[in-house]
């Protein structure tokens, strides 16, 4: 027996977490009665699952991809005002994958896809900390007590930010370019951090979730990673 969401995900249908909202919808079914309570369980093997009156097909192939998501493309299946989506760029990949995590639509950067929702919920999971490593380009060059608040932590709407690792390696006279590293990724965090310490982002590129590195992808480029790799 194994929890829902888990056997949702397993079946590359989407992330635990949007498998958890899909069961507190009412959404899903195990041979024929609604089941709405998180902590329900059921045998993939002999128990009739539907999602949306589709009965889930395990998935035993996991895939895994790498993609390089280009400036305002959204990462989602559709978007209701018409914009690109991550989606687009993704015809030619023959199993279902969804992205792990998400990236503004106005950044850019690394993506995982994949159908593995176990290797999903241990990248995201706060409490695996797997750090994200982003290249940001801000107006201007900090000052060092700018930098020491990254380090130490900003404190946001939500709360105080976990201490992130700065380095400053590209300089001009008008701007910069720094690279950040965090052990968490709540929307927009990155670009709410630098502007709460009085920067201005002009560009934002995230380069590594954990092992899994974008190398010299160019925006809208993805190659499959032949095995998993492990998240640190």
């Amino acid at each position: 027996m194994e929890r829902l969401q888990k056997i949702i995900a397993n079946a590359g249908l989407a992330s635990r977490r949007e498998a958890e909202k899909w069961i507190a919808a009412g959404r899903v079914f195990v041979n024929g009665k609604k089941v709405t309570e998180l902590g329900s369980k059921a045998d993939p093997d002999h128990d009739r699952i539907t999602v949306n009156g589709k009965p889930i097909r395990p998935e035993t192939k996991k895939v895994y991809y790498l993609f390089y998501k280009p400036r305002n493309v959204m990462v989602t299946r559709n978007d209701p005002e018409g914009r690109p989506t991550i989606y687009d760029y993704l015809k030619n990949i023959e199993k279902r994958v969804y992205p792990v995590g998400r990236l503004d639509f106005d950044s850019e950067g690394l993506l995982l896809l994949t159908n593995d929702g176990d290797l999903a919920y241990e990248l995201t999971h706060p409490k695996s900390k797997v750090p994200k490593t982003y290249q940001a380009k801000v107006a201007g060059l900090p000052a060092v007590s700018q930098i020491e608040k990254l380090e130490r932590g900003v404190k946001l709407e939500w709360g105080v930010t976990q201490p992130a690792t700065i380095e400053v390696y590209k300089k001009t006279e008008n701007n910069c370019w720094m690279r950040i590293t965090l052990t968490e990724g709540k929307n927009r965090q990155v670009r709410q951090m630098l502007e709460k310490i009085g920067l201005h982002v002009i560009k934002l590129r995230r380069i590594a979730i954990g092992s899994f590195q974008l190398g010299a992808l160019k925006p809208g480029e993805y190659k499959r990673v032949p095995h998993r790799n492990r998240s640190q």
